[in-house]
C-alpha cells in the first residue's frame, strides 16, 4: 500500500498549518514547493512568479525531487503533490494527456487524497499568496475534479481547529493503513 498522502485544495485553506500540527505530533510531512520558489524569487528582487509554464515546471521538478526523497515505507504527508503541478501545466496546455499520464503513473500517491475546502474566515493574502478568495475556490474545485479524473478519491477535511483536522486525518489514515 502506498503511504504517501496528499493534502490539497485551494490556497489559504489551512494546509500548511494542518501539516505543522501533524509534524508536532510526530508525523513526517513535505511542504509545498510554490511558496519556497516565490520566496526565493522575491529575495532575489524578481517578480513572485515567472510565466505560468516556467513556474509550474519549477514546481513539478521540485515536487518530483521531494517525492523521490520521501521514505516509501513510512506514512508521509505532502502539502500538494506532483499532480498539482501537472494541473497547472495542463491548464496552460504545456503537456499532452499521455505525458501527464506518464507522470501520474511514475509518481503515485495513496488513492485517498485529503481535500481542504475553501474557508473564507481563515483565508488571507500574504507575500506568497496573492490570489483572491474566489480564485482559491476555483483552484479547490479544479483540484477536486483533477484528482478524481486521475483515479483518486478525495475526502473533504471538515472545518475545525488545526488539531481537530489533524485528528480527522490521522483517524482516516489509521482506518486505511492499520498503522500509526
Amino acid at each position: 500500500m502506498n503511504h504517501r498522502f496528499v493534502l490539497t485544495g485551494g490556497p489559504g485553506a489551512g494546509k500548511t498549518t494542518l501539516l505543522s500540527v501533524l509534524g508536532e505530533c510526530g508525523y513526517p510531512f513535505v511542504l509545498e514547493s510554490a511558496r519556497r520558489i516565490i520566496k526565493e524569487r522575491l529575495a532575489a528582487g524578481l517578480s513572485p512568479r515567472p510565466d505560468p509554464v516556467a513556474f509550474a515546471q519549477q514546481i513539478l521538478s521540485a515536487d518530483i525531487d521531494k517525492y523521490r526523497d520521501a521514505s516509501a515505507c513510512d506514512v508521509m504527508f505532502f502539502d500538494r503533490g506532483v499532480l498539482d503541478a501537472l494541473y497547472m501545466l495542463e491548464a496552460e496546455s504545456a503537456l499532452t494527456h499521455s505525458e501527464i499520464a506518464e507522470y501520474v503513473q511514475a509518481f503515485p500517491y495513496n488513492n485517498i487524497v485529503f481535500l481542504l475546502p475553501p474557508w473564507e474566515e481563515i483565508y488571507g493574502k500574504d507575500s506568497e499568496r496573492d490570489q483572491t478568495f474566489e480564485e482559491a475556490v476555483e483552484v479547490f474545485e479544479g483540484m477536486k475534479r483533477w484528482y478524481c479524473q486521475w483515479g483518486y478519491e478525495t475526502l473533504n477535511v471538515p472545518r475545525g481547529s488545526a488539531y481537530e483536522r489533524a485528528s480527522y486525518i490521522v483517524k482516516s489514515v489509521k482506518a486505511l493503513t492499520n498503522r500509526f
